[in-house]
């Protein structure tokens, strides 16, 4: 008992949590994010070491499924109906019903295991050091699925947009003026329906973290989904603050900046404005 009351207050674990939030917050203005007891390093240590992990496979993978959904999305809205709409429509209900795990397993099942194309595990080899053309080969599988978990709501977004477009009086004004084809898509359609994906995109960031979590937990990639789950598990306060609050702070700098690209494409809101 003595060692364990020792070990409370060593970590403070029994202080209240305002208490424990403005100690936070006084050491976060001076610099000091804190000490991280399960990972027994600074937290800003533990963050250095992990962020660019998770930045940089959540950035990809945002990336990569937003030019596939745009894409998609445009051809299939203007060709409701067709065999393109039908095929990417049902396969975007499928996939959206599908959690990012099940998508990680069968990855896993398929290209690492059965064909053994690519490595499922980690950033690097047992035992050697990170190296660019290495944690690009292990980030494959984690992309992939991060990409393919996030493709679904985008795509019928854009898609769902695009139809309401074709179908206005401005989209029809301009095929009477003899507009057409890519022209038609470029100049009159994409810019109006590129809007709700752009907003969807602010709001949709925590489900993007929360995937991204998960599928670097089934590919034991090296960012902060790990040290996330042992912080909550261990009342990590310091280190479950840093993480707790980058992503609230993600979350409403989404938010910003999809509302200042939607200001910057469409002029009818910077007019309101």
């Amino acid at each position: 008992e003595s060692q364990r009351a020792a070990m409370r207050v060593a970590y403070d674990t029994e202080m209240p949590w305002y208490q424990a939030w403005w100690q936070w917050i006084g050491g976060l203005l001076h610099g000091d994010l804190g000490w991280s007891s399960t990972q027994s390093q600074p937290v800003s240590t533990v963050l250095a070491e992990r962020m660019p992990f998770t930045l940089g496979l959540s950035g990809a993978a945002l990336l990569t499924a937003t030019v596939v959904a745009l894409l998609l999305g445009c051809l299939a809205g203007m060709r409701r109906g067709g065999v393109l709409d039908r095929v990417c429509t049902g396969l975007s209900v499928a996939l959206a019903a599908v959690p990012p795990f099940v998508v990680s397993l069968v990855l896993v099942i398929v290209v690492a295991v059965s064909l053994r194309w690519l490595p499922v595990s980690g950033a690097a080899a047992p035992g050697a050091d990170y190296t660019p053309a290495g944690v690009v080969q292990h980030a494959i599988l984690p992309w992939l699925a991060l990409s393919v978990s996030m493709v679904p709501w985008l795509l019928l977004t854009t898609r769902a947009a695009v139809v309401e477009s074709v179908d206005s009086d401005a989209v029809r004004g301009a095929r009477s003026r003899g507009v057409h084809g890519w022209a038609l898509l470029r100049g009159h359609i994409a810019p109006v329906s590129v809007l709700p994906t752009l907003a969807l995109l602010g709001t949709r960031l925590p489900e993007l973290i929360g995937g991204a979590a998960i599928v670097e937990t089934v590919f034991g990639w090296p960012g902060m989904a790990a040290v996330l789950v042992e912080s909550a598990a261990a009342l990590d306060f310091p280190l479950l603050a840093a993480l707790t609050v980058g992503a609230a702070a993600a979350v409403l700098a989404g938010s910003a900046l999809s509302d200042a690209a939607a200001v910057a494409i469409d002029p009818r809101i910077a007019m309101v404005a």
